[in-house]
């Protein structure tokens, strides 16, 4: 029974997001058995994307009002759900495992989940479910990268998304968290993840996060910016949080890596290119590619592999004789992220052959 109870959970993990799929070791379940008791996951089976208070819940699925409030608040303490509170009334969802049930782990992450989930990125996740999605996040360039004479969207302007949020928290990344706990990643700044409106609550809430002003949050863009990070907002126009990424630790960028054309998978606009008069192949370029799309070549100057560029335009504001700029990609290649949430559900379930909406 209790085995079924966590398959289940499993098939329906699969069908949010990038998916939770199976792998053959069953680390995936591993993972599940150590986040959930089985009335936990039972109770998640009659969850879903949409917000519903503990009462509904409770009656459509002939729960006691008490038991089931109090299993839900608790779930949404330990991050296996979400919740959002308006007053004295709480409404609570079901959340993917990326982005999701993982990173609301903030707090209670120790080197066992870690571990298992390294296992489970590994043998099935960053190959499998990322490699036939719509990627959660997507990569918009560094501010101070960008020709001042081109026309910017806004949603690909990182300042320009910060300055449009009247509540943002900030975070640690989770990504560097897990990586340290097993003695790996890097030493690049932690303390450099955002979320916003009701998710800043809810990190705040759970004490994963702080408030911050927006000032404070652009400060930290260029923190960020400095140490080499990849901006990374939630994959939509109005994102609900925006990630500051780096190559040895990101989930994402880590899956990207093991793609031949990482390119291809982001929705970014912009490539980078150089101009061979101008560079004089000091090398700063290679260290600041979070996806070793450039290379040195016999003629001592830097090659952009626009396969690989992924047009986060790091390499641009430390190029000492400014020989790379990015380029907006033609017209055809262009791309819109979706508007919402919901579109990007929609989205990643036609890509993946699923159900948006899990029975």
């Amino acid at each position: 029974m209790s085995e079924s109870v966590y398959q289940r959970l499993r098939e329906r993990l699969d069908q949010y997001g990038v998916g939770f799929p199976a792998t053959a070791s069953g680390v995936e379940i591993r993972i599940l058995r150590k986040l959930f008791t089985e009335a936990e996951a039972e109770i998640f089976l009659d969850l879903a994307l949409a917000l519903e208070g503990s009462e509904s819940i409770a009656k459509r699925t002939g729960r006691d009002l008490k038991l089931a409030g109090d299993l839900l608040n608790g779930m949404a303490e330990k991050g296996l759900i979400f919740r959002l509170r308006k007053g004295d009334r709480d409404r609570y969802a079901a959340v993917p495992f990326v982005i999701g049930s993982f990173e609301f782990q903030l707090k209670s992450l120790d080197r066992e989940l870690a571990q298992l989930v390294e296992e489970y990125f590994n043998e099935g996740f960053m190959t499998g479910a990322m490699a036939g999605s719509v990627l959660p996040l997507r990569t918009v360039p560094v501010n101070r990268s960008l020709d001042v004479a081109w026309p910017v969207a806004p949603y690909e302007d990182a300042r320009g998304i910060i300055k449009t949020k009247d509540k943002i928290a900030l975070a640690d990344c989770i990504c560097r968290v897990q990586q340290g706990l097993l003695d790996k990643g890097c030493n690049k700044p932690k303390e450099v993840c955002f979320s916003f409106g009701s998710h800043a609550d809810f990190y705040v809430e759970r004490g994963m996060g702080r408030y911050v002003t927006q000032d404070e949050a652009l400060a930290i863009l260029d923190l960020s910016e400095k140490a080499g990070l990849v901006n990374q907002p939630a994959n939509m126009i109005n994102p609900g949080g925006m990630c500051n990424c780096c190559g040895d630790c990101c989930g994402v960028l880590r899956a990207l890596n093991r793609m031949p054309k990482p390119a291809e998978m982001v929705m970014n606009n912009y490539t980078a290119a150089v101009d061979a008069d101008l560079c004089t192949g000091c090398e700063t370029c290679l260290d600041r590619c979070q996806m070793a799309a450039i290379a040195i070549g016999a003629d001592q100057t830097a090659a952009v592999n626009p396969d690989r560029c992924i047009g986060c335009g790091l390499c641009v504001t430390t190029c000492p004789t400014e020989a790379i700029r990015l380029h907006l990609k033609p017209e055809e290649q262009r791309r819109r992220p979706p508007e919402s949430a919901r579109e990007l559900v929609a989205m990643t379930a036609e890509k993946r052959g699923i159900a948006a909406k899990p029975a």
